[in-house]
């Protein structure tokens, strides 16, 4: 689905979603990494989400993002979550390595990557 950047931002409120009574509630962590990676493709970057099951490098992020040779990974929380030991780990060993590692609470939260084209 592609759309201008205004129009994506009318299409979502930061970290809230629509539910029954036309109320609002916070997103979960699965909606806002959904809302990022939608986000990331529609500004071209090749976004790839990370399953952990036995056998996967413990702490490693949510998402990796892939544009113009530059590789970035993104670890996502909903809003007060925190990362494990095993995350804050990877995130120091790919940043001693030079790599980019962003802690998201929302898509705001990757904006910087979206408008760097």
């Amino acid at each position: 689905m592609f759309m201008s950047a205004e129009q994506y931002k009318q299409f979502r409120q930061k970290g809230t979603r629509k539910v029954a009574g036309g109320t609002r509630a916070v997103l979960t962590e699965n909606e806002i990494q959904n809302e990022i990676r939608e986000r990331l493709r529609w500004a071209g970057w090749y976004v790839i989400r990370h399953q952990q099951s036995m056998g996967s490098l413990k702490g490693l992020s949510d998402l990796s993002a892939i544009r113009n040779g530059q590789t970035v990974y993104i670890e996502v929380k909903k809003p007060g979550g925190v990362q494990s030991q095993y995350q804050k780990d990877f995130q120091e060993e790919v940043e001693s390595h030079g790599a980019c590692y962003i802690l998201a609470y929302s898509v705001d939260d990757v904006d910087n990557l979206v408008d760097k084209r």
